[in-house]
C-alpha cells in the first residue's frame, strides 16, 4: 500500500523495538552509511521518508532519514544510526521499544 507521496503507508504512529547500527558500507539506497548522521533503515518506507523516533522509556525524539533497510532481526522495527541512538539514550541497552512516526520527505534522499 501506498500513501500520498509515494511513502509506504504505515499506521499513524507504528511501535515496536529500535536497535542502532554503525557500518560505514554502502546503504541499500547506495548511499555511503555514517554513523554519526541521522539516518536509519527500516523495511517498508521509501529511501528519503523523515521520520521521528521516540524513545518509549525517556521520551527522547529524534527525526531520522530513511535511506537502508532493515532490520532484518525479529521484533525489530528499526535501526537507527549510532549517533541517533546516543541521542535517544540506548547506546548501552542496544534496543529499545520507541514510536515511529512519518514527518516528511527528503527530495534529494537523505545526504
Amino acid at each position: 500500500m501506498v500513501a500520498a507521496g509515494g511513502t509506504a503507508a504505515i499506521a499513524k504512529t507504528e511501535k515496536g523495538r529500535a536497535s542502532w547500527y554503525a557500518m560505514t558500507s554502502r546503504t541499500a539506497s547506495g548511499e555511503r552509511a555514517n554513523p554519526n548522521a541521522m539516518t536509519a533503515a527500516h523495511r517498508r518506507l521509501k529511501f528519503g521518508t523523515r521520520v521521528k523516533v521516540t524513545n518509549k522509556r525517556n521520551g527522547r525524539s529524534v527525526v531520522v532519514c530513511i535511506n537502508d533497510r532493515g532490520p532484518f532481526v525479529r521484533g525489530r522495527i528499526i535501526d537507527v544510526t549510532k549517533a541517533a541512538a546516543q541521542k535517544l539514550g540506548f547506546i548501552r541497552a542496544g534496543s529499545v521499544m520507541v514510536d515511529v512516526d512519518v514527518v516528511g520527505r527528503e527530495t534529494d534522499g537523505c545526504a
